[in-house]
């Protein structure tokens, strides 16, 4: 089971990060805010998938 869940957060960190991409190309941001924007995207993203884990795991 943590495999398959570790495989499918792998699959939405990388769709998410392709698509924060494409925000970032598209509303033309600056260089220097999308490290920031990124960091914010990818910790609000693994939060998520652990208190998703975590309710799969005990429920």
């Amino acid at each position: 089971m943590a495999i398959i869940f570790a495989v499918f957060a792998l699959v939405v960190l990388f769709l998410f990060n392709s698509l924060t991409h494409s925000l970032c190309l598209r509303t033309e941001m600056s260089k220097e805010r999308q490290p920031n924007f990124f960091r914010t995207i990818n910790v609000l993203i693994t939060i998520l998938l652990i208190s998703s884990y975590i309710e799969v795991l005990f429920t």
